[in-house]
C-alpha cells in the first residue's frame, strides 16, 4: 500500500478552531500592510470576531469523536481517535474540546483587555516624560486613538492557535510543534514595550527558561522514540511495558526529562523562577493571557505525555508529581504572602505568585492520575476553567486601575469602592473565587474535588499539604478584598506613600527604573518629587468598552458557574478521552 493510502483525507471541520484561528492572523497580518495608521483600531476588532468565529466553530464538534492525520493498522485506545483501529496525530475528543473553550475565550478577552482606547487624560500640568507620551493602558506604543500595532494581533492570534492545536495533538511531533508555535509569539509580546528595560528583560528570562525546557523536552522525546520507535501517544503507552531490558533505562529517562520540560512550561517549582518578572514586564494584558492561556497550554501538554502516553510509568512519575505540586502551591503561597502594599507593581507580582500556587493545585490530579489511572485529571480540568474566568476578570481590573495608578501598587486599590464601585465588587468576586470563598462557590466545589482526587488516590499527605496552603492564601487573598472597601488615606498618608518613589528607594521598589511604558502622560517619573500631595486632584477615572466588556464577561461567566458549578464540576466524573 502507498503512503497515500495510508493517510486518510483532512476533516477540515475537526481543525477549524486553530486553523480559524491561524487564518485570521495571517489575514491581520496582510491588512496591516495597507490601512492607514487612523483605521489601525479595525485590526482590534477583526481579532475579536476571529476569535469569537473560531470559538463558534466548536459547536459542531461538540459530540467530541472526530478525528483526522490518520493512519490505518494502529493501535487503539485513549487519544486515538474515532475509528479503532487508526492512530490519530489530531482528535477532537471532549479533553480537546474543553481546553480549546478555555484558551480560545482566554485570548478572546485578552483581546478585549488590549483595546482599551486613549489613555487617561493627565491628573495635573507638568512637562509630559517621553517614555510615557502617547501610550496606553496596556503598555504599548499606541497610533491614533489608541490603536496597537499590528504585530501585536498577529502574535497573540498566532500564539492562540498554536494553544488551540496543542490539545488536540496526539503524536509527540505534533504536540511539540504545536507548543513552540503557542510560544514563540508570547516571548515578543512580552517585549513588545520599546525602550523599556523591565519589558526587554522579562522577554529575555522568559525566552531562555523557554529554550531551555523545549531542549530538555526534546531530548526526553527521542530517548523515548528510541526505546519505543514510535511517536503516537496511545503507540507509546503499548510499548512502554514491552521495552526490551538494555533500553528501559532509556525510557525512563526519557519519560522523566519530558515531564520536566513541561515542569518549566507550566511555572511548577523549582521552575518557576521566570514567572514573576516576566509577568511584571509583560503589558498586562499578555501578563493575563499568560497566567491563563500559557498555563493551560502547558498543563494540556502535561496530561497528554502522562496520563496518554506514559501510564505504564504511573509509578514513576505519579511520585514526581506529587512533590512538584506541594513545592509548587507552597513557594506560590509564600511569595504572594510577602507581597507588600507600597511595591511598585505589587499587585501583578501577588497575581504571578498567586498563579504558581494555583499551577501547584492544578498538578494534584495529575499526579493521582499516576495512582489511580485517568479520570482523575478531571479535576484538573475544572479547576483550569474556573481558574482562567476569574483570573482573567481580576488582570482586567487590574487594567483599569493602571490608567489612573500606572504603579499599580497594592495600596493604590484603597478605596476602589468609593471610586468604581463595580470594579471593585467584581474584583473582590474574583478574589474570592480564587480563595475559595462564598460567593465565589465554584472556587470552592473546585478546590474540593482536587482535594478529592487526592485523598482518593491515597496521597493524603498531599492532600495535607494543600489544606494548609489553601488557609495561607486566604491571608493574601481577604487582604487585597478588605483593602478595596477601605477609606482612602488622607494627604499626609498619599505623600508619605510618594515619598517611596524619591531619590534613595531600590530597585526592589520598582522606583530607579524608566517609568512603565502606559502612564498617563505627565505623569510624575520616579525620582523627581512633585508638588505637595495635597494639591494633586484625583485622576479622571476612564471606562474603556472593551476592557468593561472582558471584566464583565468574566463576571458573568464567574457567576454562572458559582450558581451552577454542575457545568464544569461534572468533567471530574467522565473519561474525557
Amino acid at each position: 500500500m502507498t503512503a497515500a493510502g495510508l493517510v486518510q483525507s483532512v476533516d477540515w471541520l475537526a481543525v477549524a478552531p486553530p486553523a480559524i484561528t491561524a487564518a485570521v492572523a495571517l489575514v491581520v497580518l496582510v491588512a496591516d500592510l495597507f490601512l492607514e495608521e487612523r483605521r489601525k483600531a479595525l485590526l482590534g476588532a477583526l481579532s475579536v470576531a476571529g476569535l469569537a468565529l473560531a470559538l463558534l466553530s466548536l459547536l459542531p464538534l461538540r459530540a467530541g469523536h472526530r478525528a483526522t492525520f490518520c493512519l490505518t493498522g494502529g493501535v487503539g485506545g485513549p487519544g486515538a481517535g474515532h475509528g479503532g483501529d487508526r492512530l490519530c496525530s489530531y482528535s477532537a475528543d471532549h479533553f480537546a474540546l474543553v481546553i480549546q473553550l478555555l484558551v480560545l475565550g482566554g485570548a478572546l478577552l485578552t483581546a478585549l483587555l488590549s483595546m482599551p482606547g486613549r489613555p487617561p487624560a493627565a491628573p495635573r500640568e507638568g512637562p509630559a516624560d517621553p517614555r510615557t507620551a502617547g501610550g496606553s493602558a496596556t503598555g504599548l506604543a499606541a497610533g491614533e486613538a489608541g490603536a496597537l500595532p499590528g504585530e501585536y494581533w498577529f502574535l497573540l492570534l498566532s500564539s492562540a492557535s498554536g494553544a488551540a492545536l496543542l490539545p488536540a495533538a496526539r503524536d509527540l511531533a505534533t504536540l511539540v510543534v504545536a507548543l513552540e508555535v503557542a510560544s514563540l509569539p508570547a516571548f515578543a509580546l512580552v517585549g513588545l514595550r520599546r525602550g523599556d528595560r523591565l519589558s526587554a528583560e522579562a522577554a529575555l528570562k522568559f525566552f531562555l527558561s523557554s529554550v531551555a525546557a523545549t531542549a530538555v523536552m526534546l531530548l526526553g522525546v527521542s530517548f523515548v522514540y528510541a526505546a519505543t520507535g514510535t511517536l503516537h501517544l496511545t503507540a507509546i503507552a503499548a510499548q512502554l511495558p514491552h521495552v526490551p531490558g538494555q533500553l528501559q533505562a532509556v525510557a525512563k529517562t526519557g519519560v522523566l526529562l519530558t515531564l520536566v520540560g513541561f515542569a518549566f512550561k507550566t511555572a511548577a517549582a523549582p521552575f518557576h523562577f521566570w514567572v514573576p518578572d516576566t509577568y511584571v514586564g509583560a503589558p498586562l494584558p499578555i501578563a493575563a493571557y499568560l497566567s491563563v492561556v500559557s498555563k493551560a497550554v502547558g498543563f494540556s501538554g502535561l496530561i497528554l505525555v502522562a496520563v496518554v502516553a506514559f501510564p505504564p510509568y504511573g509509578h514513576l512519575w505519579g511520585p514526581a508529581l506529587a512533590v512538584l505540586a506541594a513545592l509548587t502551591m507552597s513557594v506560590g503561597n509564600v511569595a504572594a504572602l510577602r507581597q507588600s502594599a507600597t511595591r511598585a507593581r505589587g499587585a501583578v507580582r501577588l497575581l504571578a505568585w498567586s498563579s504558581v500556587a494555583q499551577a501547584g493545585y492544578l498538578l494534584v490530579p495529575i499526579a493521582a492520575a499516576g495512582y489511580a489511572g485517568q479520570r482523575r485529571i478531571g479535576s484538573t480540568v475544572a479547576y483550569a476553567l474556573m481558574y482562567g474566568a476569574v483570573n482573567l476578570g481580576a488582570f482586567g481590573v487590574v487594567v483599569l486601575v493602571a490608567r489612573t495608578a500606572p504603579l499599580n501598587r497594592l495600596g493604590d486599590y484603597r478605596g476602589l469602592y468609593a471610586r468604581r464601585p463595580l470594579a471593585a465588587l467584581a474584583l473582590a468576586f474574583f478574589l474570592l473565587c480564587l480563595a475559595g470563598l462564598p460567593p465565589g462557590i465554584i472556587g470552592l466545589f473546585a478546590k474540593v474535588t482536587v482535594f478529592s482526587s487526592a485523598v482518593d488516590a491515597g496521597l493524603g499527605w498531599l492532600a495535607l499539604v494543600m489544606a494548609a496552603n489553601v488557609v495561607c492564601a486566604l491571608y493574601y487573598y481577604l487582604r487585597w478584598t478588605a483593602v478595596l472597601f477601605r477609606p482612602r488615606e488622607d494627604a499626609e498618608d498619599r505623600a508619605g506613600e510618594r515619598a517611596g518613589d524619591r531619590p534613595g528607594s531600590t530597585a526592589e521598589d520598582g522606583t530607579d527604573g524608566p517609568v512603565p511604558a502606559g502612564s498617563p502622560a505627565g505623569a510624575e517619573p520616579p525620582g523627581v518629587p512633585g508638588p505637595p500631595a495635597q494639591a494633586l486632584p484625583d485622576p479622571v477615572p476612564q471606562t474603556p468598552g472593551p476592557v468593561v466588556a472582558a471584566v464583565a464577561l468574566a463576571a458573568v461567566a464567574g457567576i454562572a458557574l458559582s450558581g451552577a458549578p454542575q457545568l464544569v464540576l461534572r468533567f471530574t466524573d467522565v473519561n474525557l478521552f
